[in-house]
This record gives structure tokens, C-alpha cells and sequence, in this order.
């Protein structure tokens, strides 16, 4: 597995994994309708985007295909002042998880926040989201919980957070 820096051209790429892993991960959870709705356009539109303002992170299998990204920064929400540093997204196509690849992509994510003075770090899952337990396996604590509504289902968000990230 090969994991590196995210270029503008992985866009469509990575739209794929987001989808694709939207509609594996949250079946039962949302509407059927609405992950079947979710859209490669779409998701390219913003993963253009991001790409070129964030530091988004790719993993690639043996044959070159993007199979999982990540992304991370500064913390988005002024909201738990002991963590600095967010991990806003990760996924990886369902056939490829549970071996190693999250926390390969957590990596580089961290190294990140290391260089900008940033040592604990949040990250959000729906507390229906089994993948929630692949935080807990880093070390993540869970430190909140808040209802959120997504397409018109309300649901538990749950805030998990790192105190140290030196331990990675």
C-alpha cells in the first residue's frame, strides 16, 4: 500500500472512494434514496477543491488505485479547546478495511498537525458508524455527543479526541 500526498488529478478518484464508501458505511443509517442520490460529480467538484486547500492524503493498492483518503487541519469547530487539530475525513473502500490502511492514513495527518505545534486532535463518527471503533483502537476517548440531523434522520454524533498525539 502506498500512501502519499493527494494531487488536483486524484479528484475523481477520490470522489469515488467518498461515495462508494458513503453508501457501504452508512446503509441502514441514512435512506437508501438519499446515498444512491450522492453524486461522483459532485463529490470531484468539492474534492477539487480541497485538494488544493487542504492536506488530503491518498491511499493506493499494488495496481495504482486510490482505495482510501484522508484529510486533516486545524480544528474547524470552536468547540473543545483542549484539542487544536482535527481529522475532518477518512475513508476506504469497505474491501480494503480492517488492514492497517486507516491508521497509515492517520499518519501523515498527524505528521502535519506535529509541524504546525499541534499535538491532540478530534474527529467526528456517527455513533451508528461501527468504523467509530477503529478511533477507539488509536487511543481516541470519546469526549461529546450531539444529535445532527442528515437527510432528515436525526442522529448521534460522537466526538472522539486524542490528548497526545506524540504516541503515534
Amino acid at each position: 500500500m502506498n500512501i502519499r500526498k493527494a494531487t488536483k488529478s486524484d479528484a475523481q478518484h477520490i470522489a469515488k472512494v467518498h461515495v462508494d464508501s458513503w453508501r457501504t458505511t452508512y446503509k441502514g443509517i441514512l435512506p437508501d434514496e438519499f446515498l444512491q442520490k450522492l453524486s461522483y460529480d459532485q463529490r470531484t467538484k468539492l474534492w477539487e477543491s480541497n485538494v488544493t486547500e487542504q492536506n488530503v492524503y491518498v491511499a493506493e493498492n499494488e495496481e495504482g488505485e486510490i482505495v482510501g483518503f484522508s484529510t486533516g487541519g486545524k480544528k474547524k469547530t470552536g468547540n473543545y479547546d483542549a484539542f487544536l487539530g482535527e481529522l475532518y475525513a477518512i475513508y476506504i473502500m469497505e474491501e480494503f478495511q480492517g488492514k492497517g490502511i486507516g491508521k497509515m492514513l492517520t499518519q501523515p495527518v498527524i505528521e502535519d498537525l506535529k509541524q504546525f505545534g499541534i499535538n491532540s486532535m478530534i474527529v467526528l463518527a456517527l455513533e451508528d458508524n461501527p468504523s467509530k471503533y477503529f478511533y477507539e483502537s488509536l487511543g481516541a476517548r470519546e469526549i461529546d455527543s450531539m444529535e445532527i440531523t442528515i437527510a432528515g434522520v436525526d442522529l448521534n454524533e460522537l466526538v472522539y479526541g486524542w490528548d497526545d498525539l506524540s504516541e503515534f
